[in-house]
């Protein structure tokens, strides 16, 4: 077992208090940001921080944050069940991606693909018939999860340039 003076408890800290971050931020802005859209809520902001979860924090982290901001989101009622699956798979996907490539664009592109493209297939063939109990067609899903993701990446991605550019966090190999 590592000592509490090891690095791996400074990194596990230090991540954690990321992740703190990255949920109040999501949670925070999600009243603001949050705009129903037919069965659907949108809300940019969880894309915003599944992109700068997945590039600082990775895949994991990303996940877990989306989690956790659905939670609260769900609970505040400014989200719906819609929310699991819209923000943890591009969260997912972009962690992976950008784990694998370390290229912020293309992180970028497996949020808007998980988010925009596979989240709606398994939100209108799993999350509404069997957890809402209802029949939501997969095509009303489908632009309403492209915009906010989007949306949420493109300032993802800005804000990480805007880090990075700052030199508070280090982006490539």
């Amino acid at each position: 077992m590592p000592s509490k003076n090891s690095a791996f408890y400074q990194t596990d800290t230090r991540k954690t208090a990321y992740a703190v971050v990255f949920v109040a931020l999501g949670v925070a802005l999600a009243p603001y940001t949050s705009i129903p859209l037919g069965i659907a809520r949108i809300n940019p902001t969880q894309h915003f921080v599944n992109i700068l979860a997945a590039v600082i924090l990775g895949p994991g982290w990303a996940v877990l944050i989306a989690l956790v901001i659905g939670l609260i989101r769900n609970m505040m009622g400014v989200g719906t069940l819609l929310a699991f699956p819209g923000g943890m798979i591009g969260a997912f996907l972009a962690g992976i991606v950008y784990l694998k490539t370390r290229n912020l664009y293309l992180g970028a592109a497996g949020e808007i693909v998980g988010t925009g493209l596979i989240a709606p297939v398994v939100s209108a063939l799993l999350v509404a018939p069997f957890l809402m109990g209802k029949a939501i067609p997969l095509l009303a899903l489908v632009p309403s999860f492209l915009g906010s993701t989007v949306a949420g990446s493109i300032l993802g991605v800005l804000a990480v340039k805007l880090l990075s550019r700052a030199d508070i966090i280090k982006l490539g190999p």
